[in-house]
This record gives C-alpha cells, structure tokens and sequence, in this order.
C-alpha cells in the first residue's frame, strides 16, 4: 500500500487514484530564461523517479510537466540579447533538455509550452468571468477575486484575514485597479516590445498562475491524482491554480500533493548575491549526471537537502559501490562456468527477495528514496559476500536482475563510464591498456606493465590479478 504525505492534510494517505490502474500526475516544469540550476533539479530528478516507481508498481502514469515559455525574465533575456523572445525559450528548452538527459529524467507523457496553449486559457477565463469569480479592469487585464472562492488558502493553511494583514507584501502595479488586494492577475494587457496574443479583454498574454491549470485540465482532466512541484510553489502558485481549476469546473483538482523542500549549497540559500549559485551545468563539469541524481535522492524529498562539494564526493563514492558490484556480476558472466544453479544458490536467490521487499515498503512509505537505497546497498553487499569463480551463470544472472530491477527505479544507470567520466577513460580503453600491459608482462618488460597499472590507479582504476585472468574495478 502506497502512502503519500499530502500537503493539503498534513497527513500521510493511502494512495487511491481516481481511475484504478491509472495515474494522472502534473508536476509544474521550468521557466526557460537560462540554463537550470540545481534547484530546479530537485524536483525534477525526484518526481521523475515517483513515475518509475508508480510504473514498476503497476501504474499506467500519464505524466505532463510544463516549460514556461513567456514570462518576464524571458521577455527581459530577450530584450537584452536583441533576440525575440521565443528564439530564448527554444533555446532553453533545448538545453533543459540536455541537463534532463544528463540526469537521467525521462521525458514527461507530454510537455506542453505555455505559448503554445493560449487560447485554452483564455476560455477558462472567460469561464471565470461569465460565473462571477473574474473581472476585467478598465486597462484591459482580469483578476480572479480570490474571496469568491471560500476555500483559498487551503493548500497553505492561510486564511484570507492573515493575508489581508501583510497585504502591503502583495501590492503589484496596477493594484489600485483591483476590487480586493488579495486578488491575482489571470490576463495582463501587452507592453510594447512584448509578445502577445488576442483576447476578449485585449491584446495581452495570460498570468503565470493560470497557465498549469489550463495545461493540466486539457492533458489530463478536471480532477487529477498527483500535483507537485517545490515547497516554494505551494503559496501563491499552487493555491492560485487550486481557486481558478475549481472555481471553473466545480470539481476538487487534485487528490495528493507533493513537494519537495529546498536545495541549500554549503548551508546557505543558494543565490547569485552570494556566489554560491551554481547551475546543472556548472556541476556536470565536475561530476556526471548520475553522481548528482544519487545524491539528490539520498535524502528523503521533504527534508532540506544541503549541496557541498564534500557530499558530492561521498555520493560518488557511494554511487560507486553499487557500480563496482555490477561490474563485477559482468565479469564473473565472461568466464566459463555452469549454467544452472545449484539447490544453495536458488535458496540465496529467494533470499534476495528481502531487499525487494525492504526496498518496496521503503517506497511506499512517502517515496522514502534514503531508505530505498539503503536496500540497494543491502542487496550489493549480498552479492559481494556470495559470488565468486564458482558461482552458475544462473545465479549471477538472477541477482543481476535484482539489482538492476531497483536501480532502474531510481533512475541510476549501472554503466561505470556514467558513474565515473571524470577519470576519463571509457571501458574499452581500460580494457586496451590492460591488453598491453598483459602483452607488456609476456615480453618481460615489467617496467611498462607496472608503469600501466600506475596509470589505471592514478584514474580510480585498481587492478586484480586472478586465474582467470585480470579483473578491474573503479576505486
């Protein structure tokens, strides 16, 4: 039984999807106006795994997760590049992208562009308007009255006195123009030099909030499962989106909701002001892709997860651990040996069935990836403690897919060239060094043989001398 911590109850539930078999989930992608940063990666790298791990549990998931495509800063990275804008968003999706695969995030069921869904929006305004819970200013943009809709502020436990108070923090231009300062913007008139599009009210582009109710009502319907997105989106975001989806259709939005809570670098808020703020690309210089997703889910995605250097280095070492298990199952698979399992071997195999286990009750707790890899590292130090030369190819070939069932729900790829590009040598090149250096030994130039290994290990690559021949690992 799957249980997720709901932001709207504070309670964790039992997860029970509108249409048995089937989950419909929105997780509220980035603004593309710059490359993302490692914040943005969170819950990228998070929400992507809850689909896999829906799916390895059964789940048909229809996943849709947005780009924002127009926005102020993407007017204002356009405008000082003298570009227009849609060649910035294009080329920021295009790099979202990259850093997506990089990570390992499987592309969403759909990916829908804010652009390119305008006129969906604009009907669900002039829904809002016609049922009273909209109204246009005499400049032309539509606000949402948020006190037509009794339940704002649900989400964040707010109520609309508490907000009232710190008004002053809400104030916007055009304020003086709205019939309530709690209420937000749904539609804002054109500026010059800014895109723009045509609409009952006037030539303008939509406000933020109602892009992703839009994009999730006609990807994914009225009522959904699953909504997440960062702990900084549940007030004003998501409770915008909640008062505008259920105030136009009459119907509860979504069932469950989830977010992830802050990315902090060395302790601190990351922020440009402070230099501490680093993009999926400036990390990926240093470590691969792969490195950066263990460690992001090597805590569990409610708590605030602290970024440094010295962690960086213990998830690569830990990643590791897992890679060097798998690469050694490879080798043990090259040699000759028998191919069924002997009665020991497939009671040790059903034996594994505990790590699945532990691994699966850890994931249906909250999604609870800290303790999910703890299985994993269970299940390695399992094999590691019963394999070796005489070992059937059956059995190997059994735990192999143990492993790689788990690991395949995280999302980490078992391939040492992911694990470890920063050593710079890919599997055939070490293979071809310690070709020469075996050749190198036969010749009796020891000297070149051990200048060979030196070389390896100086690249994280220590070599093992066996009757079977040599066997690597990375350090």
């Amino acid at each position: 039984m799957i249980r997720i911590h709901n932001t709207m109850t504070k309670q964790a539930e039992e997860f029970r999807p509108i249409e048995e078999g089937k989950v419909r989930m929105y997780v509220c992608g980035p603004t593309v106006y710059n490359l993302i940063h490692i914040g943005n990666a969170r819950p990228m790298i998070f929400f992507d795994t809850v689909r896999r791990y829906l799916e390895y549990r059964g789940f048909a998931v229809n996943y849709v997760s947005n780009f924002t495509d127009v926005d102020d800063k993407i007017i204002k990275a356009a405008q000082e590049e003298g570009l227009p804008a849609e060649e910035i968003s294009e080329r920021y999706i295009a790099e979202c992208q990259k850093d997506m695969e990089s990570l390992n995030v499987l592309p969403a069921s759909t990916h829908p562009k804010a652009t390119e869904e305008i006129d969906g929006m604009v009907r669900m305004i002039d829904t809002l308007v016609q049922k009273g819970h909209a109204y246009p200013a005499m400049d032309g943009t539509v606000y949402f009255r948020s006190r037509s809709f009794a339940e704002y502020g649900k989400l964040s436990h707010k109520n609309l006195d508490d907000l009232r108070s710190g008004e002053r923090a809400l104030k916007v231009d055009g304020a003086e123009q709205k019939e309530d300062p709690l209420d937000f913007v749904l539609w804002k008139p054109k500026k010059e030099g800014e895109p723009a599009w045509p609409s009952p009210w006037c030539e303008g582009r939509p406000g933020w909030h109602i892009e992703c109710s839009e994009m999730s009502r006609k990807y994914l319907g009225e009522e959904i499962d699953i909504h997440g997105g960062g702990e900084d989106l549940v007030f004003p975001h998501h409770e915008n989106e909640i008062a505008q989806s259920e105030c136009c259709s009459g119907k509860s939005f979504a069932r469950y909701w989830m977010h992830n809570a802050f990315l902090n670098i060395d302790n601190k808020k990351m922020s440009k002001s402070e230099g501490n703020f680093f993009t999926v690309r400036d990390v990926l210089q240093k470590y691969d892709g792969q490195v950066l997703r263990f460690f992001m889910l090597s805590a569990h995605y409610r708590s605030p997860l602290n970024f440094s250097e010295e962690l960086m280095e213990s998830a690569k070492t830990s990643l590791h651990r897992i890679v060097n298990c798998w690469e050694n199952l490879a080798y043990l698979m090259k040699g000759e040996r028998g191919e069924n399992s002997s009665e020991a071997e497939e009671g040790l195999l059903r034996e594994t069935e505990r790590f699945t286990e532990a691994f699966v009750n850890a994931m249906d707790d909250d999604f609870n990836t800290a303790d999910g890899i703890a299985a994993v590292f269970e299940l390695v130090r399992f094999i590691n403690s019963h394999t070796d030369e005489s070992s059937s190819m059956e059995f190997l070939l059994g735990l192999k897919e143990r492993l790689q069932s788990l690991t395949d729900v995280l999302g980490i790829s078992l391939s040492s060239k992911n694990a470890s590009p920063a050593e710079g040598l890919s599997e055939e090149e070490i293979e071809a060094m310690i070709a020469e250096r075996t050749a190198a030994k036969k010749e009796k130039n020891f000297a070149r043989a051990d200048e060979i290994r030196a070389t390896l290990l100086e690249k994280g690559i220590v070599l093992e001398d066996t009757r079977e021949g040599v066997r690597w690992k990375r350090a």
